[in-house]
Order: C-alpha cells, then sequence, then structure tokens
C-alpha cells in the first residue's frame, strides 16, 4: 500500500517557511514556486537632493502591503536613486520612484528648494516634499508631500524657508513620518523623521526629510531619522543615506537625497507525508 501497510490515510505535515528578500538594486523577482504567498512588501523610492543653501530634500515615498498578489512569473523590481544636490543656484533634483512592477509604486522625494532664485525657491512635491528655499526678500514654501495622493500616505509636505537681514534659510524636507521643520529667522529647519519597520527583522527606519541650510552660517536643520542629510553652509552637510530613502541636507554644494529600497517577504509551504499509528485511526 502507498502509505506502508497502514490502513487508514496518510499524514500530512506541513511547516512554512518565510524568506525575506531585500532588493538595494534594481532587478527581478519571482516566488519560489505556485503555492508561495507574500504576506508583506515594502517599496521605498529615492530622496530628493537639497537646494543650495536651501532647503533639504524630502524623503523617498514609503509604502508598504499586506497579502499582495504576485505572479508566478517574473516581476520587475526597481530601485529610485536619489536626486541630486543643486550646487550652484538651483533646485535640488527629485528622487526616482521604486516600484514592484504592476503591484506597488513610492514617489520619490522632492527636491529642496534654492537660495536667491524665485523661480526655483520652492521645495518640489513627491512621496515627501522638499524644503522651501528663500530669496533675498521672501521666504518660499516647502513642496506638498503624498504626490500623487496614495492611502495610506506615503509621506508628508517640506517646511517653509525663512528671511531676516541677516540670514536666509531653508526650510527641513518631509520625512514618511512626519513634515519637514520651517525653518526660524535665524536656523534652517529641521528634516521630518521617517517611518520604522521591521520587515527584514530588523526595525530599521526609513524615508528621512534633509535638514534645510542657512546661508549666512548660523544653525542648521538636524537630519530626520531614517536616512536623512543633516543641513549646511558651505562645504559642510550631508548626503542621504543610501538605501534608506532619506532626503539630501541643504547646503552648497547641496547634497544628495539616498537611494530607495524594495524588501519582500515569501512564504512557502513545506509538507512531508507521514504514517498513521493504529491508535490514530482507531481515533479517526
Amino acid at each position: 500500500m502507498a502509505n506502508g501497510g497502514i490502513i487508514g490515510p496518510v499524514k500530512i505535515v506541513c511547516t512554512p517557511s518565510t524568506k525575506v528578500t531585500s532588493f538595494t538594486s534594481s532587478g527581478t523577482f519571482q516566488k519560489k514556486n505556485c503555492t508561495s504567498t507574500i504576506p508583506e512588501v515594502m517599496v521605498v523610492a529615492g530622496g530628493g537632493g537639497g537646494g543650495q543653501y536651501g532647503g533639504g530634500g524630502g524623503g523617498g515615498g514609503f509604502r508598504t502591503a499586506t497579502c499582495v498578489s504576485v505572479p508566478n512569473s517574473s516581476v520587475t523590481v526597481t530601485i529610485g536613486a536619489g536626486g541630486a544636490g543643486q550646487a550652484c543656484s538651483g533646485r535640488g533634483a527629485s528622487g526616482s520612484n521604486s516600484l514592484i512592477c504592476g503591484i506597488l509604486t513610492s514617489a520619490g522625494g522632492g527636491g529642496g528648494g534654492n537660495v536667491n532664485s524665485s523661480s526655483a525657491g520652492a521645495g518640489l512635491a513627491g512621496g515627501s516634499g522638499g524644503g522651501g528655499g528663500n530669496t533675498s526678500s521672501s521666504p518660499q514654501p516647502g513642496g506638498a508631500g503624498n504626490t500623487p495622493p496614495v492611502s495610506p500616505s506615503q509621506g508628508n509636505n517640506g517646511g517653509a524657508g525663512s528671511v531676516n537681514p541677516g540670514h536666509r534659510t531653508g526650510g527641513g524636507g518631509g520625512g514618511a513620518g512626519a513634515a519637514g521643520g520651517n525653518s526660524s529667522s535665524s536656523a534652517g529647519g529641521n528634516g521630518g523623521n521617517g517611518t520604522a519597520n521591521d520587515i527584514t527583522g530588523s526595525n530599521t527606519t526609513y524615508a528621512g526629510g534633509g535638514g534645510g541650510s542657512d546661508a549666512n552660517y548660523g544653525s542648521v536643520g538636524s537630519a530626520g531619522s531614517g536616512g536623512g542629510g543633516v543641513g549646511g553652509n558651505s562645504g559642510t552637510g550631508a548626503d542621504g543615506t543610501a538605501n534608506t530613502g532619506g532626503g539630501g541636507g541643504g547646503a552648497s554644494p547641496a547634497k544628495s537625497g539616498g537611494s530607495g529600497i524594495v524588501v519582500i517577504s515569501e512564504t512557502t509551504p513545506k509538507c512531508a507525508s507521514g504514517r498513521w499509528t493504529l491508535n490514530e485511526h482507531f481515533d479517526q
């Protein structure tokens, strides 16, 4: 008999195994087999670059999903690059989108606004918005977060810049967990904090905003938790951390945003047949 001569049904024991795949560069994902399920994914876009002597870059869009339907064929995964910081009288570049093709997309963080130019002073919209810059006479607004809009929100607004006769300061870039801080008349705005997630098995914070600059060498904005870069003045400041989606700090030259990341959790049933004992048979 198929079960070795024991009367009764074959006993099946199933113990699922979970594998977590992290993408720090673009590639493809394919489920182990057709019985695999995807209980959770996380997609973080590239952070925005900071503006010259202006606003910090916004953190990349941060999104998660559970009980995700993924085809059995291979799926393209794209990791968004961080936006470049502006070196000369310009706004920082926005970060690039990260995505699992056809399943979930997060928007790149908005670039920070710059000093001097009203045409490039406002922070850009994005997953989280870039901090606003300033002109010699008028502060500039931060960019809108959660752009394009999704629910739950993928990010927050950037902070506004500020101007007084002695200081021109930039707002902080928005983060996935909080808006960027508005700058004051004597200090750059703080980057908004990111959001923590433990899909990798380690509780890690992602998509923090970059700190704003002070063009007149005053206090600069702090980095948002989750890979944001601290603001700076001439020759100082910090880039967003790679594979966190953190925004770059406003400075001169301004700092670049960090690249994004995609993480996929996959559960696969692991089944083995066994035998029923005689006692188990009579208990049926």
